[in-house]
Parts: C-alpha cells; structure tokens; sequence
C-alpha cells in the first residue's frame, strides 16, 4: 500500500526528525553523569546535523553549482618530478646502487677506525 507525500511533506518530516535529534542529543548530554552516555548523547547530535547536511544538499548544489567541485576532488593527485638524470650511459638504479655502496663503505671505514686498538685512531 503506497501512500503518496508530497516533496514539501517530505522536507518537513526530514526537518523535524533532525529537530528531535538536535534536542534529544543536548538532553541526553545535559542530563548525563558518565561520559560513556554523553557519547550517545554525541551520536544523535551528529547524526542530526548529517540530517541537516542531507537537506540542506540540493539548495547547496543549487548554489554553488556542487556539479563542477566534486568530481575534480576525486582528481586531485600529487605528481612528484622527476629526478635529474645522472648521466648518459648511467642507469638511475646502478647510480643509486654504487652510491649506497660508497656510503656503506665510508661507514664501515670509520666503524674500523672507532674500534680500540685499530690502527689510525689518532693515538699516540
């Protein structure tokens, strides 16, 4: 059985179950002693204010033509740049791998150098 309702119908049963949200919501966390009641308390104030942004969408996509913002937020991407190529006949991942190469061998150098008793640790 289909009872038919009218879009203004419609908009005022949105409005006021929102209402009954917003109010139940500020009693609930009025009236309450443990925080654990005051966050159901904050479950029926956001889920009011979620009711509000559902009726306030079509006079917001009225206004500020929501068509041509929101798909281009889906786009929004970070492109890094490329880095400078290291040379003609170098590949990037060999240039990388002989310069962690150099780097773990001055490392281990100087790890020689710290150990007691080696020789070039400036005593003497």
């Amino acid at each position: 059985m289909d009872i038919p309702i009218s879009s203004r119908d419609f908009r005022c049963l949105q409005l006021a179950c929102v209402a009954l949200g917003l109010v139940a919501g500020s009693i609930i966390i009025g009236v309450s002693v443990s925080k654990a009641v005051a966050a159901l308390g904050g479950i029926f104030i956001g889920a009011a204010g979620l009711g509000l942004l559902m009726l306030a969408y079509p006079f917001l996509k009225a206004r500020f033509n929501l068509d041509h913002i929101l798909p281009n937020l889906g786009n929004l991407r970070v492109h890094p740049h490329p880095a400078p190529d290291q040379g003609e006949g170098r590949s990037n991942a060999n240039g990388n791998k002989e310069g962690v190469r150099s780097s773990l061998a001055t490392v281990s150098r100087t790890l020689e150098k710290l150990k007691p008793g080696a020789r070039g640790t400036g005593e003497g």
